[in-house]
C-alpha cells in the first residue's frame, strides 16, 4: 500500500463523519450565500479545526470565490482543499542535519510516545541512519524494556540505566555514547510527564539544559506526541506543553481510530506548531512523515 493509501484509509473516519459533508451541503445549495459559509463553518468546528480556524478558512474562501468570479458552489470544494493545504505548509520535515542530532520525545502517559519513538527510529536506520535510543522514562520500569524491543525492531541501540535513576543521567550518557561513537541522531523517550506536574516539567527543562550544554550546535527537535482521539483535549495540552517545552513539531497518533483529524488544522494555525508525523494504524510503517498536500487530498478523498 502506497503512503497515499495508507494516510487515505487511515483518515477514513474523519472523512466519512465530517469532511464528507462538506459534498452533500455544496450540492445541496443553488448559489453562494451567507447561509452557505455559515454551514460549512459549522461543519468545520464539528470536525475538531477550531472556532477561530473555520472563520479563518470561511473568510479565505469567501475572498477567493469574490476574486475569482465563482458562481457554482461545488467549485468552493477544491478552493477549500487548497486553502487547507497551504494553511498547514511549513516546518513538517525533520531538522536533523548535524551528526549527532538530537530529538526529544514529550507527552502524557497512553498517547503512544513510545511506540511512535520506535516507529520513528526504524524509518532513520532504514534511511541509513544510526541511531541511539535513551531511555530516559525512569519512572516506570515497563517503559525501558519497551523501548528495548523497539530499539530490537527498528535496528536502534539503546542506553538505560534502572529504573527510578536520574532521567536528566540517562541522557547525558547518550550524548556522550552518541559523541563518541559517531550517531547521526539521539532519540530520547521521557516520563508521561501530565502537564500541571511542576517537578517534571522541571526535570524536562533539566534535560534539556543538558542537551544544550553537551550539544550547543546540534539540530534538535522536541516532539510532542499527541492522541489525535482526544479531540480539543490534544490542542489543550500542545499549548500547555508549548508554554514550558520548546516544541517543535507534533506527533499526531490514532488518527485511524477517529473522526476528529480536523485538529491538526487546529494545532498548526492556531499555535503555529507543525505536525511532523501522522499515526495512522499500529504497523511499523503506519506513522507516516506528515505531508500537507496527502492529509488535505485524503479529507476529501481528492
Amino acid at each position: 500500500m502506497g503512503l497515499f493509501s495508507k494516510i487515505k484509509d487511515g483518515l477514513k473516519k474523519t472523512r466519512d463523519s465530517v469532511f464528507g459533508q462538506i459534498d452533500s451541503v455544496l450540492k445541496s445549495f443553488t448559489k453562494i450565500d451567507d447561509e452557505l459559509f455559515e454551514e460549512l463553518e459549522e461543519i468545520l468546528v464539528m470536525g475538531d479545526v477550531g472556532v477561530a480556524t473555520a472563520s479563518k478558512l470561511c473568510d479565505e474562501l469567501k475572498a477567493q470565490v469574490k476574486k475569482q468570479g465563482i458562481t457554482e458552489p461545488i467549485q468552493i470544494r477544491d478552493l477549500l482543499i487548497e486553502s487547507i493545504k497551504e494553511l498547514l505548509q511549513g516546518g513538517n520535515e525533520l531538522c536533523i542535519s548535524t551528526k549527532p542530532s538530537i530529538i526529544l520525545v514529550i507527552g502524557v502517559n497512553g498517547v503512544g510516545k513510545t511506540t511512535s519513538i520506535g516507529k520513528i527510529a526504524g524509518q532513520l536506520t532504514k534511511s541509513g541512519k544510526k541511531v541511539l535510543l535513551a531511555a530516559a522514562d525512569t519512572f516506570r520500569a515497563a517503559a525501558i524494556e519497551q523501548l528495548e524491543i523497539w530499539a530490537q525492531r527498528s535496528g536502534a541501540d539503546i542506553i538505560k540505566q534502572g529504573e527510578g535513576s536520574d532521567p536528566a543521567a540517562v541522557v547525558f550518557d547518550a550524548i556522550a555514547s552518541g559523541k563518541a561513537k559517531g550517531y547521526d541522531v539521539i532519540i530520547c523517550d521521557t516520563a508521561g510527564r501530565l502537564h500541571n506536574k511542576k517537578h517534571l516539567m522541571d526535570e524536562l527543562s533539566k534535560i534539556n539544559r543538558i542537551i544544550d550544554r553537551e550539544l550547543p550546535n546540534a539540530d534538535k527537535e522536541v516532539l510532542l506526541v499527541l492522541d489525535a482521539t482526544t479531540g480539543q483535549n490534544a490542542v489543550n495540552q500542545a499549548q500547555q506543553f508549548k508554554e514550558t517545552a520548546g516544541i517543535t513539531g507534533i506527533v499526531l497518533t490514532k488518527l485511524d481510530g477517529t473522526a476528529k483529524g480536523g485538529i491538526v488544522l487546529a494545532i498548526k494555525d492556531g499555535m503555529g506548531i507543525p505536525v511532523k508525523f501522522a499515526g495512522v494504524g499500529e504497523q511499523l510503517d503506519d506513522l507516516q512523515p506528515f505531508d500537507p498536500e496527502d492529509f488535505a487530498n485524503a479529507l476529501f478523498e481528492a
